[in-house]
């Protein structure tokens, strides 16, 4: 019994590293918070909160990969930085124009399910083709000890469930915070945020392509 519940709160343990290690890898704003703060206001609550569930669909991916102790997986992916920062550079170079010509309530009711499914899968790719989310999350856990932490699988896809959640929770509070002043946006606002976001991602889009020099 006393195995058991040490075995318990190892996983526990484990779960609460990964929440917080997922939650400050979301949190800082980057393209996809522009992109998530954006469509929050610009489309609602649901449209911005889908978008980082995307994202943080992918930092789970590449938390499964550092916390199982994938590195041929990791290395193959660092060593082919240069085609995923091409990518997603011209994929953020697409979606910062995209945005920036958007008109306000451009999506309509029969749209809105479709419209979900490509926010999500936009901020899913987008994140997926950024080598530095690797990177991250290959640096965290090693310098904390967590890759396959005691061998123990159960304990790593704890680990990894709690960096799903532990992102997902900041995108559930950016969305939810920018979505109490949309109803202060009149299209005329709503307008020049799409400017604005679309030219800070379009901004993005040309730095990410500009390191390939």
């Amino acid at each position: 019994m006393g195995s058991c519940g040490r075995k318990v709160k190892v996983i526990i343990a484990f779960f609460l590293r990964g929440l917080a290690i997922g939650f400050s890898i979301a949190a800082p704003v980057g393209p996809i918070g522009v992109l998530c703060i954006r469509r929050t206001l610009a489309e609602g609550r649901s449209s911005g909160l889908v978008s980082g569930l995307g994202a943080a669909t992918a930092d789970a991916i590449y938390g499964c990969i550092a916390g199982f102790g994938l590195t041929f997986i990791s290395n193959f992916l660092v060593s082919q930085q240069g085609w995923l920062r091409l990518v997603g550079g011209l994929f953020l170079c697409y979606l910062g124009l995209k945005t920036f010509l958007a008109k306000p309530a451009e999506q309509a009711a029969a749209d809105r399910e479709k419209g979900l499914a490509g926010a999500y899968v936009s901020t899913f790719l987008l994140t997926l083709t950024n080598p530095m989310t690797i990177l991250s999350f290959a640096a965290i856990f090693a310098g904390l000890g967590l890759a396959t932490p005691s061998g123990s699988y159960l304990s790593a896809g704890s680990l990894v469930s709690g960096v799903f959640i532990g992102s997902a929770l900041w995108w559930l509070i950016l969305s939810g915070g920018v979505g109490i002043f949309r109803e202060r946006f009149n299209p005329r606002g709503l307008h020049w945020i799409n400017r604005v976001s679309g030219a800070i991602i379009t901004g993005f889009g040309l730095f990410a392509l500009g390191s390939l020099i």
